[in-house]
């Protein structure tokens, strides 16, 4: 495992924070951004498909409402420990750098408890309202996600991205296992679909930003190991995407639209991702396979949902 000592944030960072600017106060809007809507979204997209997909359309619409409930509640509450425990990083990378901590909108001890009742409810509904198996995998993710990702390996190792992809993959496992009270093939390769998508995901990112992750100390791989090298390490995670939809569809989880589509998908991002070894632009190159990521996800997702719909 590659390392660079980093030391983890401290109750120093907060004297890092800015003041607040006159007439800056933080808004709703800024508790809504602290748990970054966007990756709400997707996620939730992820998490109503295992819900589905484990249901094939038997729909019990109350778990089906207190598992979304639960699941963006805990979701929530990882992203906002995140802002927390990376505020003073947050304030060396333009990217982030408008955020509310950084800014000084928002005390850093608010924000922590922010995260702390978000959490806290999100785990009772989970537990409460869709079995001990979905709260524990909505435990899990945010013990990868806070834990292991955000305090340990972000700040120490290029294998922040593959391990705490696991943490991104709980979503439609929480919806699976909330539905069917078991975990089987289904929520391994719903598991494997999300675990696999993220690191090609987040790595096309760091190439387009890796001067800024580079002066902020973050180790991702194009930082330490080049990109290059980051662009050969993509590859093995897009060839593994491609049994996907092979085995959705043969064990009777999907119909022959997910096995046609989820295939294209695939076969389209790795030839993309393999144009990079002769590409001279490396942020456009980036930008392009960054961007086909999210739709790759949104795409699949709905199609996996319609077509277990029409099974």
């Amino acid at each position: 495992m590659d390392r660079i000592s980093y030391s983890a944030p401290t109750e120093s960072a907060a004297l890092s924070v800015r003041p607040t600017p006159p007439g800056k106060t933080a808004t709703w809007k800024d508790f809504i951004a602290l748990t970054k809507p966007g990756i709400l979204r997707s996620n939730l997209i992820a998490a109503f498909a295992g819900f589905w997909v484990a249901s094939q359309w038997h729909l019990q619409y109350g778990k089906l409402i207190l598992m979304l409930l639960g699941t963006v509640l805990v979701m929530a509450s990882s992203c906002v420990f995140n802002n927390y425990f990376d505020r003073d990083m947050d304030m060396k990378m333009s990217r982030t750098q408008n955020r509310v901590l950084p800014t000084g909108k928002m005390s850093p001890k608010t924000v922590l408890w922010y995260a702390i009742i978000l959490g806290i409810l999100g785990l009772s509904v989970l537990f409460i309202g869709n079995g001990w198996l979905a709260g524990a995998f909505g435990a899990l993710g945010m013990l990868v996600y806070v834990v292991v990702y955000t305090l340990w390996l972000k700040r120490s190792s290029t294998w922040s991205t593959s391990i705490g992809a696991i943490s991104g993959a709980m979503p439609p496992v929480i919806g699976y296992v909330a539905a069917a009270g078991k975990v089987d093939l289904g929520a391994i390769l719903l598991f494997a679909m999300l675990f696999l998508w993220q690191p090609p995901h987040f790595w096309a990112l760091g190439i387009r930003r890796v001067e800024e992750y580079r002066a902020a100390g973050f180790p991702l791989l194009p930082v330490v190991k080049g990109i290059p090298r980051t662009k050969v390490q993509m590859i093995p995670y897009l060839v593994l995407l491609l049994p996907i939809p092979v085995l959705m569809y043969v064990y009777g989880y999907t119909g022959l639209w997910f096995l046609v589509i989820g295939e294209l998908l695939s076969l389209s991002w790795l030839l993309m991702a393999l144009m990079g070894f002769k590409s001279q632009e490396n942020e456009a190159w980036a930008k392009k396979v960054f961007l086909f990521s999210i739709n790759y996800l949104t795409v699949s997702m709905i199609v996996m949902i319609l077509d277990t719909v029409w099974l």
